[in-house]
């Protein structure tokens, strides 16, 4: 018990990553239900996409989940007051400051908490109001910031007095009790959740996954200032080429249009782009998200010395 269990009400202190185009409602009801926060992922999507989204995920369970909002997406101010309106249990954020939302989100009742990749923004969400904030290093899936899980973590538990949360090459209960003794009181894990019989990908994703080894991710856009973490594969390697010879970030971004689309749904192992993190080397084999969960977390307790609640 943290106080991240007793603020949302869950029985393990896990967030599932808001993965564009991975996280629908399907695995964020399986990790609710196992005990976690099932977090849906807007992506790129509507308010209409996540309105269906946020009624298919109560039908399927009854325990608290969230939704992530990516600042970016065009249709922000929109899908922020759909969160609103159906009081979400829980709101993460990502890429930039979600402050101009926070007072109509507090008002419904809303728990929020960014996703952060330093200290300083780490300060000015708890000042704004966060309920707490989650710190993501580099080792992370998807769009990253600089520094390791291992140096960050333990700098914001420093410099903010709400609850940190820890992400960024967590997937057993080794990363779960290392993130603890860097003083977070929570976790958030993506990668392992890919592979899960509950998530709604395309099996060549799963098996992208499972297959990974230590060095199987790679970083494109980072001389541009968008660093994103994927598996390595005839995309990314074009992308990395074209990105050495110093052709313009917009000529790298047609490159990428609807890649992860055909990476998560059409499954296309060639010119999708298929997010995950660098512990994806350490996710050898598909489960339930409940046997993810219960076995991340009896392996932490035994090695942190403590007995697992009944």
């Amino acid at each position: 018990m943290t106080r991240i269990t007793d603020l949302i009400g869950i029985k393990y202190p896990i967030f599932q990553g808001g993965m564009a185009w991975v996280a629908d409602w399907h695995i964020a009801a399986a990790v609710s239900e196992a005990g976690g926060l099932g977090i849906i992922g807007v992506g790129g999507a509507d308010e209409n996409w996540l309105r269906d989204q946020i009624k298919k995920c109560r039908e399927a369970t009854d325990k608290p989940f969230g939704v992530n909002l990516m600042l970016m997406n065009p249709r922000a101010p929109e899908i922020a007051k759909v969160i609103a309106e159906e009081k979400v249990k829980v709101v993460t954020t990502g890429a930039g400051s979600p402050e101009k939302y926070m007072a109509m989100w507090k008002k419904a009742g809303i728990i929020v908490v960014p996703v952060i990749a330093g200290v300083a923004l780490a300060k000015r969400m708890q000042q704004c109001g966060a309920d707490a904030v989650i710190a993501e290093g580099t080792e992370s899936g998807g769009h990253i910031g600089e520094a390791t899980t291992m140096t960050l973590v333990p700098q914001v538990v420093d410099a903010v007095s709400i609850p940190v949360i820890a992400a960024g090459g967590i997937a057993d209960g080794r990363g779960v009790a290392a993130a603890f003794m860097l003083g977070a009181e929570g976790v958030q894990c993506g990668t392992v959740f890919c592979a899960c019989d509950e998530v709604n990908v395309h099996q060549n994703y799963k098996d992208m996954v499972i297959k990974a080894k230590d060095n199987s991710t790679r970083v494109t856009g980072r001389s541009y200032g968008h660093p994103v973490r994927q598996i390595r594969n005839a995309l990314s390697n074009k992308y990395l080429e074209m990105e050495q010879s110093g052709v313009t970030f917009e000529e790298l971004e047609g490159l990428t249009v609807g890649s992860l689309r055909k990476a998560v749904v059409e499954g296309d192992t060639k010119e999708g782009t298929f997010m995950a993190g660098q512990i994806a080397g350490l996710v050898n084999e598909i489960r339930p998200a409940k046997v993810i969960i219960e076995s991340m977390f009896e392996q932490a307790d035994k090695l942190m010395g403590r007995k697992l609640e009944a």
